[in-house]
C-alpha cells in the first residue's frame, strides 16, 4: 500500500466527513469531534488504498478523486465490485471482523485524498452515536441487494439486457423519459461489471446507438432517447 501523508487542518477533514453518509446527518460539533479521529491519504493514479489479503481494519472515505473496488477469480480475472466516488466508502466489513483479511482491492483511478478513521475509533463513535449503526446496516443492506442483483443478472440475462438495466439504474427520478445520464464508470470497468468483455461493452453500445435507442455523447454522456423504448427492446 503507497500513500501519502501531509499535514492537514481540521477543516479538511472536516469537509471529508461532511460527504459521508453515515455522518453527515449529525450536528456539526459532532462531525467535527469525528474529523479530529480522522487522517487524510493522498494516492496518485494506479496506487493502492489496500490489497487482497491484507490486514487492516481502516474505514476509508473518498474526499477527492475515484476508486475502484474488484477482486481478481482464481483465474487472474478481474471482476468489478463497485466505484468509490467522493463521499463514498469502504472498510466497513473489516471494522466488525478485526481479524479477516481483505478479498477486494481498492485502486486509486486518478490521484485521490482518502480520510480514514482507525477501527478502535469507530468502535467508540458508534457506541457513542448508535445513529451511526443505523446508517451504516442500511448501506450494507443495500451493497448486498445491489450484489444479488448484479449476480442474478449475469447468471441469467444476455449481454444487452444487463447493459440497458445498468444505463436505467443510473436515471434519477425528475430526468423524465428522455434523459441524459453520465456513465458512473469507463466502459472497461462496466464490462468487468457485468461481467463481460469491453469489445462486447462498445459493440453493444454502438448496436443500441444504431438502433436509434440511445447516443453516445462526449464526456461519457448517453442520451436515451425514450426510456419505455429502451426497456421494451431489453425483453
Amino acid at each position: 500500500m503507497t500513500q501519502h501523508n501531509q499535514p492537514h487542518a481540521l477543516g479538511d477533514h472536516s469537509a471529508c466527513i461532511r460527504l459521508v453518509s453515515i455522518f453527515n446527518h449529525l450536528e456539526d460539533s459532532s462531525m467535527d469531534r469525528i474529523a479530529k479521529k480522522a487522517r487524510t491519504n493522498h494516492y496518485r493514479k494506479g496506487e493502492f488504498l489496500f490489497r487482497s489479503q491484507e490486514r487492516e481494519g481502516d474505514l476509508y472515505s473518498v474526499n477527492r478523486g475515484k476508486v475502484r473496488i474488484y477482486r481478481l477469480s482464481d483465474s487472474g480475472k478481474e471482476q468489478l465490485i463497485r466505484i468509490l466516488n467522493p463521499g463514498d466508502f469502504t472498510g466497513e466489513w473489516t471494522l466488525f471482523n478485526p481479524d479477516v483479511l481483505h478479498e477486494e482491492y481498492a485502486e486509486a483511478t486518478r490521484d485521490t485524498s482518502v480520510c480514514t478513521i482507525q477501527q478502535k475509533d469507530i468502535q467508540v463513535l458508534l457506541e457513542e452515536y448508535p445513529v451511526i449503526s443505523l446508517k451504516l446496516l442500511a448501506e450494507i443492506s443495500q451493497r448486498l441487494e445491489n450484489s444479488e442483483r448484479q449476480t442474478a443478472q449475469v447468471a441469467v440475462e444476455h449481454v444487452v439486457t444487463r447493459l440497458i438495466l445498468f444505463l436505467v439504474e443510473n436515471i434519477e427520478p425528475e430526468m423524465g423519459n428522455s434523459p441524459i445520464i453520465t456513465l458512473p464508470m469507463a466502459k472497461k470497468d462496466i464490462a468487468s461489471y457485468l461481467g463481460t468483455t469491453p469489445e462486447t461493452i462498445s459493440r453493444k453500445f454502438a448496436e443500441s446507438e444504431n438502433e436509434g435507442l440511445i447516443q453516445q455523447l462526449p464526456e461519457k454522456k448517453i442520451k436515451i432517447h425514450d426510456v419505455d423504448d429502451l426497456l421494451l427492446y431489453s425483453e
